[in-house]
């Protein structure tokens, strides 16, 4: 799998000026003023730039993509095997078979059109409306009529409608979806831009982000797929939907069984003239034994195994909208997770509370009161910044007084956020007096304080856990102050507060869990690297290094995969989408099978483009549910464990009932190489519909009981599979072939014989119609068919595990098959039994004697497969 290179994606139809230069050069360059467009030019622009909306091309190549379901080797394979049972005279089974290939197409063409709900999703995040500068007055526009050179009005409460350059004022901007930061981050018109990259820019905006606070003029510089989030989309649609693992083993499968039955088909043609037929007759049997070999229930039991994994993974909290999906996470060997509401929580918690002194102590009566007065948030109401709504937590749990309209009434002056400044103040009664309330960042609040170094060691210990800190100060005054006396030195500090978005309580479990399945945990994320490690560490990631988001775009695809090759857990932190993409697609040049979890919009691509994305279903936004294969109904990061139990246990399924299959075909074919090599001495000891019956009847619901099994003990304790591995494989074949196929063909063909010879036959006896054996010939061919049906039952039984005992998974645990057993012999009984039945099938009714030589024959089809297993378990054992 090449790894993806991260070449810039051209915006709009030109490349345009560059955002980050100075404010009044980027308006020349854009050709507009500080008064913003006429109505005229806009519509100009409008024509040049086009709608500010997102594309999408659902529709487009549709038709290619629904033929290419038509030309998957397997179902090529069903039409072929469809042709055939026309030819052969049986043409309720071609259509039968090609209803079959019909729905699995159609079902598979319609997964394709996910990708493009993506970008429609994307759409969904820019705002109806935007305030503009038009003809020199504030006017509202349509969000889709905006052009580059338009100057909007910004304010809190607003979704910034295009990327844009910050003119006049400031912001608080919550980024998260788009760059994973759990903080909203500042912006202001006046900051020098020393950013390393454009999406930490401190003067510019970005669209689909929302305003928190402050207000704003920003002229437009891109616009439509020309935006970050239009050029996320471009992303997000890039690629297909790449083959999952059981997909391409499935395709692997088909061109084996097609090259068996073909083989066996044509090899007959000649063996059967050398045997006394004609070669019209030798055709009828070469096409009806091509027909016989072709598995037509393979690809609906796969599916319908898919299926069942899909409705188990529903009950327990994720929806598949790909059936493969769960197979492919059952296969997964690297998880990369995003952090902020993936691993944590997604909301802002008080982690620790220092006082003035610098110690670890709880909130002061003093701390609690400044902290509910210094705030604009209803925590009641749960509206307001999120680290408003903590800290009015903190200060509630503490006994202060947090109800706004209390709050509000008393307040005698408000000093706002200024990202300028980094502080916030209120002017509020005391006894006594008035009490300024000032909480900000500790280097801006700390120097007023004149507080002792022990503090800023404190700070540095905060910060270094990953917290974001908050220093929180007051002073007495007589009158209201400016905001100049209000930010002067002679503050006295109150305490500081430091906080974090927690890790779910669910989440260490979880890596855990993965960590026993061999499954390595990443972390990629927007957020900074010292809180992504801490959250890290705390849920049990390794975070053996952190590589912040420069110095992995300094890396070369080829160190990346090298890197990623190796030992230990890595923490991404300030990763762009592309970056994600560059480590999925790494992790799979580097022969891993990768899932990626993520919940903003900065996430699409990757969901998108990973072997399978997992999306938070209550958090997440519309894009990352869109874009991904499975979503995850209660955000918990422990479904994903689940999912991968689940996808296991799916392909071992898968793995179980392709054997139990595999396993019939040894005794369907060996009668009539029998028949053949013996020059037609001996009669063939079964007949083509014989067989017909046993695929389309007897075997057709325990193979789709064997799907339903359920995970083997130790399922999870067990290292990914090697993404090479195949669903056929040595062991399996001579399970299915070597052992149980060739115990049920010398059981069936030997009561073929011992019926013949009980009534006096000798090889080269006249058996057909009209002739004195005929009768008895009908009661041999019947018992070998009844013969194979019972060593089905004992196929059954020992397919539903690989290594372990049948003891230890429960004799009766499987009811589906029990019952799909019960029919198994219920049909055979009308096909032997049933007068009607009887002339279709060419069979007779089998005497006391026959019946009873049936009995065992399940217990020593399964006790060789048995005692096979116990002998890997003892050298299993051996070795260790």
């Amino acid at each position: 799998m090449p790894v993806l290179h991260h070449a810039p994606v051209v915006a709009g139809p030109e490349a345009g000026p560059d955002p980050r230069e100075p404010a009044d050069r980027l308006l020349r360059d854009l050709r507009a003023t500080r008064e913003g467009l006429t109505t005229a030019e806009a519509q100009r622009r409008a024509l040049r730039y086009g709608p500010n909306v997102l594309e999408h091309r659902i529709g487009r190549g549709l038709p290619r993509a629904l033929a290419r379901q038509f030309t998957h080797p397997l179902a090529l394979l069903l039409v072929a095997a469809a042709v055939l049972a026309w030819v052969s005279g049986t043409p309720e089974l071609a259509w039968a078979i090609l209803v079959v290939v019909v729905l699995n197409a159609v079902f598979a063409f319609v997964q394709e059109t996910q990708a493009g709900r993506a970008v429609e999703a994307l759409g969904r995040y820019l705002p109806p409306h935007a305030r503009v500068r038009r003809d020199g007055a504030v006017v509202e526009v349509a969000v889709a009529d905006l052009v580059p050179g338009d100057v909007v009005l910004l304010g809190e409460g607003d979704r910034v409608p295009a990327d844009a350059r910050l003119l006049a004022g400031s912001l608080e901007i919550d980024a998260a979806a788009l760059t994973g930061e759990s903080a909203p981050v500042e912006r202001d018109a006046t900051s020098l831009d020393g950013a390393e990259r454009s999406l930490e820019s401190p003067v510019l905006v970005w669209s689909g982000t929302a305003c928190v606070g402050g207000a704003a003029e920003a002229v437009v510089h891109a616009t439509g797929r020309g935006t970050e989030i239009g050029r996320i989309a471009a992303l997000t649609g890039h690629r297909g939907n790449p083959e999952s693992p059981l997909e391409r083993q499935v395709r692997r499968v088909a061109y084996l069984i097609a090259a068996v039955a073909v083989g066996v088909g044509v090899a007959f043609l000649p063996l059967g003239v050398l045997a006394g037929l004609t070669w019209t007759e030798a055709a009828v049997f070469a096409v009806g034994l091509l027909v016989a070999n072709v598995p037509e229930g393979l690809l609906p039991t796969i599916t319908l195994a898919l299926a069942g994994g899909v409705r188990a993974m529903a009950r327990r909290g994720a929806l598949v909208k790909r059936l493969s999906a769960v197979e492919t996470l059952g296969s997964t060997t690297v998880i990369c997770t995003d952090k902020t509401g993936t691993l944590t929580v997604g909301e802002m918690t008080v982690e620790q509370v220092r006082d003035a002194t610098g110690a670890v102590a709880p909130p002061t009566p003093e701390l609690a009161t400044a902290l509910a007065r210094c705030a604009t948030a209803d925590l009641a109401a749960g509206s307001g910044d999120p680290t408003e709504l903590a800290l009015l937590d903190l200060a509630a749990r503490a006994g202060a007084d947090v109800r706004p309209e209390v709050r509000d009434a008393e307040r005698r002056a408000l000093y706002a956020f200024d990202p300028r400044r980094r502080t916030m103040a209120t002017l509020d009664p005391v006894p006594g007096g008035l009490r300024v309330h000032l909480k900000g960042a500790p280097e801006v609040v700390l120097p007023l304080c004149g507080v002792d170094p022990a503090v800023d060691a404190a700070v540095d210990a905060m910060t270094g856990r990953g917290l974001r800190v908050l220093a929180v100060a007051a002073r007495e005054v007589d009158s209201v102050p400016t905001r100049a006396e209000v930010e002067s030195p002679g503050l006295r500090l109150l305490g500081l507060v430091g906080l974090l978005d927690p890790p779910r309580a669910e989440v260490p479990a979880a890596v855990a869990a993965c960590h026993s399945a061999g499954i390595r945990v990443h972390v990629v994320t927007g957020d900074n690297g010292r809180t992504a490690a801490e959250i890290a560490r705390r849920v049990g990631i390794g975070a053996d290094r952190v590589l912040e988001g420069a110095e992995l775009d300094a890396l070369s695809d080829a160190a990346l995969t090298a890197l990623l090759a190796g030992p230990g857990e890595i923490v991404f932190s300030r990763a762009a989408p592309e970056a994600k993409l560059r480590i999925a697609d790494a992790v799979r040049a580097g022969g891993g099978v990768v899932a990626m979890t993520g919940d903003g919009v900065n996430d699409a691509p990757a969901l998108h483009h990973a072997d399978i994305g997992v999306a938070m279903g209550r958090s997440g936004t519309d894009v990352a549910r869109e874009a991904a294969t499975m979503i995850l109904t209660d955000d918990d990061f422990a479904t994903v464990v689940a999912g991968i139990e689940e996808g296991r246990r799916v392909f071992e399924n898968v793995r179980k009932f392709v054997l139990y299959i595999f396993a019939h075909a040894v005794p369907e074919v060996l009668p009539f190489l029998l028949f053949a090599l013996s020059g037609g001495l001996v009669p063939l000891p079964l007949t083509v519909l014989q067989i017909l019956a046993v695929d389309l009847g007897t075997e057709t619901l325990p193979a789709l009981a064997l799907g339903r099994e359920r995970a083997e003990p130790g399922l999870m304790a067990r290292r990914p599979r090697r993404p090479g591995s195949g669903v056929i494989d040595r062991r399996m074949l001579l399970r299915a072939w070597g052992l149980m196929g060739i115990v049920a063909a010398a059981l069936g063909i030997g009561l073929f014989l011992l019926v013949l010879l009980r009534a006096g036959w000798t090889p080269g006896a006249p058996t057909g119609p009209g002739t004195a054996l005929h009768e008895v010939y009908l009661q041999a061919t019947t018992a070998s068919f009844a013969a194979i049906v019972a060593c089905q039952i004992g196929t059954a039984f020992a397919a539903r595990t690989d290594r372990t005992s049948l003891r230890r998974v429960g004799f009766t645990s499987n009811r589906m098959l029990l019952g799909g057993i019960a029919f198994e012999l219920a049909f055979a009984a009308a096909v032997i039994y049933a007068p009607p039945l009887q002339v279709v099938f060419g069979t007779a009714g089998l005497p006391a004697w026959v019946l009873a030589c049936l009995l065992p024959m399940p217990l020593v089809v399964w006790g060789v497969d048995e005692l096979f297993r116990w002998a890997g378990r003892r050298r299993q054992q051996a070795s260790r």
